[in-house]
């Protein structure tokens, strides 16, 4: 039998590690497999007490001990959006590193979240029920919204959010509008097609007399963008100083509703 793991890239802080796990366990339950929450990178250095005393896995660390008791086939569940880097590069090479002690073996990579072309609609589903969440379910067509992610250097990565936003402008209707912003980007033309940056987007929005904005977040897991106290917050949090009649509400994050699970659980069930 396999050994599954659901990946994501990693983060230094705490919050990002339990959430995963929680997400693993529920997953678990949903599958009636052993899920292990796995972090490609970062999560090793946080102080396991902040972790019930249980240190984080992280991916070649994980994998080498696997092999070390005998385990050579995995399925690896990729917590990310598109096809980033750290999949397509970051993986393999953790994997041939392993195979020069311990020969080869099987890592299948199951899809990610949000396959092009097609995308995936229970994600935009997510977005929507988190939006009336932080609406308060009020009615939507005197606020504005804005899609944010991380932003990437690589243009497939933006496809998956303008795919995403043009899905979720289906399901709120013609009178919402649906914009797009990135929490950074490199500088340079080169980087044109991330779109604007968040802050410079807030504060052109309420320089045009928008009051009531909502920051839908494109992130799964809490840490030092997302979730409190994250970079997002602190961006929403000095254009409202900024501007004192506006009003930004964050939704949730993509982790929270369990449709995520679904949507991994779907992905489990087509690599066997």
């Amino acid at each position: 039998m396999p050994v599954y793991l659901v990946i994501d890239n990693g983060s230094k802080k705490a919050e990002a590690t339990l959430r995963l796990r929680e997400l693993a366990n529920k997953l678990s339950i949903e599958s009636s497999k052993k899920i292990h929450p796995v972090s490609l990178q970062h999560a090793d250095c946080i102080d396991s007490e902040k972790l019930n005393n249980i240190p984080a896995n992280t991916f070649y660390a994980f994998l080498k001990q696997q092999l070390e008791q005998g385990e050579r086939e995995f399925v690896v569940l990729p917590l990310f959006f598109g096809m980033s880097r750290a999949l397509s590069s970051f993986i393999p090479e953790q994997i041939s590193l392993l195979e020069k002690d311990f020969g080869a073996f099987d890592v299948n990579l199951a899809e990610v979240i949000y396959p092009l072309p097609d995308g995936e609609s229970k994600l935009a589903e997510i977005l929507f029920e988190n939006i009336k969440i932080a609406a308060n379910d009020n009615n939507l067509d005197n606020k504005k919204i804005v899609l944010v992610d991380h932003g990437s250097p690589i243009p497939q990565i933006t496809e998956v959010r303008k795919h995403v936003a043009i899905q979720l402008q289906s399901l709120l209707g013609e009178q919402v509008d649906v914009s797009q912003a990135v929490m950074e980007r490199r500088e340079g033309s080169a980087y044109d097609f991330n779109g604007a940056l968040l802050e410079d987007w807030l504060s052109e929005q309420a320089v045009q007399g928008v009051e009531d904005i909502i920051v839908a977040m494109l992130f799964f897991l809490p840490g030092r963008h997302a979730g409190d106290c994250g970079d997002i917050q602190e961006i929403c949090d000095k254009a409202a100083q900024d501007f004192p009649k506006l009003t930004i509400s964050i939704t949730p994050l993509i982790s929270e509703n369990d449709l995520l699970v679904s949507i991994l659980h779907e992905r489990l069930l087509s690599m066997q």
